[in-house]
């Protein structure tokens, strides 16, 4: 999957955050993509913008009519995620959502059911997210979890004990132990986790 409106903003990612490792980067928003084809959502949560590189590979797999809510608590990426979004065809299919990941979803509870939900945030809230993104995926929904092996830290013979590395191995054990759920989890950049609602 090749995108000039992509390859622009993985230039302006690099030009104008302080971290632009933190973007999704080719392979994993081809396999995004892939993931939206296959599953075909018609209803997508995106917990964690950045610069919209993800949420636009998997707005470029919707089905008609499918639509992403994604969620930022950075307002200053706003212009840059907007105008990212306009380049590549896709504004029409997502909504920006500035502000708190937590507070939005649980505002949501009982209103909308997703059928995919992607995590990609704060690192210390992810088993939050996780119980929150539950609540919100319809059954046989799917939840994927980005950075789920954090560099190797998570394996490590001594694992780190920094609150980011805490929350992705509470995340690991919560989604591996969780009876309602089905997990798989793949090396690809730093870890991809693929969770489906029983």
């Amino acid at each position: 999957m090749h995108s000039e409106a992509l390859d622009w903003l993985e230039r302006q990612t690099n030009i104008r955050t302080n971290y632009p490792r933190m973007l999704s980067g080719r392979t994993q928003g081809a396999f995004l993509y892939m993931l939206a084809r296959m599953i075909s959502p018609h209803d997508v949560l995106e917990i964690g913008t950045f610069t919209g590189y993800s949420a636009i590979c998997m707005a470029l797999g919707l089905p008609e009519g499918g639509h992403i809510d994604t969620l930022e608590i950075n307002d200053e990426l706003e212009d840059l995620i907007c105008e990212g979004f306009e380049r590549a065809g896709v504004a029409g299919k997502i909504s920006l959502h500035i502000g708190d990941a937590l507070e939005f979803m649980r505002a949501q509870q009982g209103k909308v059911s997703y059928d995919m939900v992607f995590i990609d945030a704060n690192k210390r809230e992810y088993p939050e997210y996780f119980e929150s993104a539950l609540a919100l995926t319809r059954t046989g929904g799917f939840i994927l979890a980005d950075d789920v092996l954090w560099d190797g830290k998570v394996y490590a013979d001594n694992v780190p004990g920094d609150k980011q590395t805490s929350g992705i191995v509470r995340f690991n054990d919560m989604a591996a132990g969780d009876p309602r759920v089905e997990t798989v989890m793949l090396p690809i950049r730093h870890g991809l986790g693929i969770i489906r609602k029983k």
